[in-house]
């Protein structure tokens, strides 16, 4: 493996005034000689960028695939996920901000290469491999190279992701991607520049690009903050969108905010919030709407769209039945449900396993 402080960085331009733009995301950071960008990843290092989180990681763990969440993606399988760090968003309300916030490279405390994380999923007999923790498009070349090394083993790529990227990197990543859970962080730019430093619509552009011009199996996430992005009129706005621009069966999961990082003094979201919103999605014609990280039987459900039966019942993240066909469709009725599906569901459980890669 090419030498961590020595690989090169794609999607960067020289500008007039000697300084390197970085062309990855729309925050199109200008860099003098050893500045790094926002994300703090991606640094100049004399006339070229180089990406100095290629290959460490701040730790591998196989987990369920409906964490990422993904209810419509090989449910019951097992994925390996990692991150590494930094972020190019500032969101006041980040989750993982330990890892997402982190400029200390030293927390990166694993190494692997690519073909060394595909065969560790092999391994484990995990379905997939997810890039998530933190956002990946910061470490895209890593990422890619190590969806090529998946997919030669016959292992699927997962991104969990914000989807703030610009359209040639965009276009590049998701070509190596087999499913992704996109955050839709609110409906209106003013939230996404107050609280997160970005724009609202290179995400929508984002995902209107999968929906109409790949064939990448996704999900979106919307965390609901009281008071910032969980009124009635928002939250109506965002499904009426979803469903008009990117369709119906675009599976939908509302999830709960709980006071971290800069929002410590914000109440955490009451679980009526997240049942509120899904009756809204649901009223607004989506068919597949959940309600992550709170026990809610009916947010956790499949049910076919057509006949109403309970297809996949979830117990937080353990599949407690299953009854689709082999080939994805009610039993009941025959109405086949959007997504990818094995023969058989997988049982992995909700069980959380760390693992130790070690560089090759």
């Amino acid at each position: 493996m090419m030498p961590i402080a020595d690989y090169p960085a794609r999607y960067w331009h020289a500008i007039d005034d000697g300084r390197l733009q970085c062309d990855l995301c729309p925050r199109d950071c200008r860099l003098h000689e050893g500045q790094r960008g926002a994300c703090f990843v991606r640094m100049r290092q004399g006339d070229r960028m180089i990406l100095t989180t290629y290959g460490r990681s701040s730790g591998f763990c196989i987990d369920p695939i409906e964490k990422k969440p993904l209810n419509h993606f090989y449910p019951g399988s097992s994925v390996l996920s990692f991150g590494t760090a930094g972020c190019n968003l500032a969101c006041k309300f980040c989750q993982n901000w330990d890892i997402s916030k982190s400029k200390d490279m030293d927390s990166l405390m694993d190494q692997a290469s690519p073909q060394a994380i595909a065969e560790q999923a092999l391994k484990y007999g995990c379905r997939s491999v997810a890039f998530t923790y933190n956002d990946p498009v910061i470490f895209a070349e890593y990422a890619m190279d190590v969806a090529d090394a998946c997919h030669a083993m016959g292992i699927q790529t997962v991104a969990v992701t914000a989807g703030y990227l610009h359209a040639q990197a965009r276009r590049d990543f998701f070509a190596k991607i087999d499913a992704a859970n996109v955050d839709l962080k609110a409906f209106t730019d003013d939230f996404y520049f107050r609280q997160t430093g970005s724009h609202l619509q290179p995400v929508l552009d984002t995902l209107l690009y999968l929906r109409h011009e790949t064939s990448v199996w996704f999900e979106i996430t919307t965390l609901l903050i009281p008071g910032q992005n969980d009124s009635d009129e928002e939250i109506t706005a965002l499904c009426r969108w979803i469903a008009a621009e990117l369709g119906p069966d675009v599976p939908l999961h509302f999830s709960a905010f709980h006071p971290d990082y800069k929002m410590v003094e914000v109440p955490a979201t009451p679980a009526a919030t997240l049942v509120r919103a899904r009756d809204i999605g649901l009223r607004q014609g989506l068919h597949h709407v959940y309600t992550g990280n709170v026990h809610h039987a009916a947010g956790d459900t499949t049910f076919c769209t057509s006949c109403h039966a309970p297809l996949i019942v979830r117990d937080w993240y353990e599949l407690t039945q299953y009854r689709l066909t082999p080939d994805g469709r009610c039993p009941d009725c025959g109405d086949r449900v959007p997504g990818r599906f094995a023969e058989q569901a997988g049982h992995f459980g909700r069980r959380r396993i760390p693992v130790v890669i070690h560089a090759n």
